[in-house]
């Protein structure tokens, strides 16, 4: 299997999805739209939405009409997330990916609407699947799949986690709190992505609830290894700034463990979930390749 090949593949067809359905500017509201279409052009690897649809694969796949919609949803709930997180009531960063963050460039109203655009637009693209439900067996997988979409990334998931680590900044935290932030902030989207492309494919409740534990798993070791970079990286390399975390006094794997101990939970978090993943019927070395890759990223 040749990793990179495959790999653009997936990431041309998640461009082309997401470019697909995002809003048409149109008279008077043009300038949100313009606003929304920057935030989610402004670059990205489409790791969600490209797990989605390589969890889809794992399964049997299923029609692109269906997936599709959910592949641009996903992005857009990341892309509003990230957002809201750079404005400067949260971490007040004015660069993301190299480009200016969607507030620096437009103003701050602009870059909270913008948020609240994409979130809303999110959910009115991914019922758009319902249009090409074939009989009921495809409404049953589309209606738990935006029963996903709508519960990962809100206050028992992505949102939850966010609001106790702005709560929490300049507390110290322990192990257990640090984890729970990191399972809700950012598991949860990883989680939603990968098991909607399980559930539209059809796959057995225990296979998805796998799924998801590998997902849990490889959110909280992609975090870490974000802490780490936050401290390794060069902005030039990360695209961000760099020691954000230190410049906003939150504590950290790197804050707790240093750099070799917040590594090596990585490496036990990496390995617990591709030991998982071999457990399913049908095992993907895609899509173990991919967990390395992503856990063990450089940017």
């Amino acid at each position: 299997m040749d990793f990179t090949k495959t790999m653009n593949e997936y990431v041309q067809a998640a461009e082309a999805a997401v470019a697909r359905y995002l809003p048409v500017p149109e008279k008077r509201t043009a300038f949100i739209a313009e606003a929304m279409n920057y935030s989610v052009l402004a670059g990205g690897k489409r790791l969600r939405p490209v797990l989605m649809r390589v969890c889809a694969d794992v399964f049997g796949g299923c029609p692109e009409e269906m997936i599709e919609p959910f592949m641009a949803a996903i992005e857009m709930i990341h892309t509003y997330s990230l957002v809201h997180d750079d404005l400067p009531a949260m971490d007040n960063d004015q660069y993301r990916r190299g480009k200016k963050t969607t507030w620096a460039q437009y103003g701050e109203a602009i870059g909270i609407l913008a948020g609240d655009g994409l979130l809303n637009y999110a959910y009115e693209t991914a019922a758009k699947a319902f249009d090409y439900a074939a009989d009921a067996d495809d409404m049953k997988r589309i209606a738990e799949a935006l029963r996903l979409l709508a519960s990962k990334p809100g206050i028992g998931g992505m949102l939850g986690g966010q609001a106790v680590d702005v709560m929490s900044e300049g507390k110290p935290l322990d192990k257990p709190l640090l984890d729970f932030i990191y399972k809700m902030k950012t598991s949860a989207l990883i989680e939603c992505s990968m098991m909607i492309g399980a559930v539209l494919a059809g796959a057995d409740s225990e296979a998805v609830r796998t799924i998801e534990t590998v997902a849990e798993k490889v959110g909280i070791a992609f975090q870490i290894e974000d802490d780490i970079l936050d401290v390794t990286s060069t902005l030039e390399v990360l695209g961000k700034p760099i020691c954000s975390d230190e410049k906003n006094h939150k504590t950290t794997y790197v804050t707790l463990f240093g750099v070799d101990g917040a590594s090596a939970y990585v490496q036990q978090l990496s390995n617990e979930a591709l030991g998982l993943l071999d457990t399913l019927e049908k095992p993907d070395e895609f899509l173990r390749a991919m967990i390395v890759w992503l856990i063990h990223r450089e940017k």
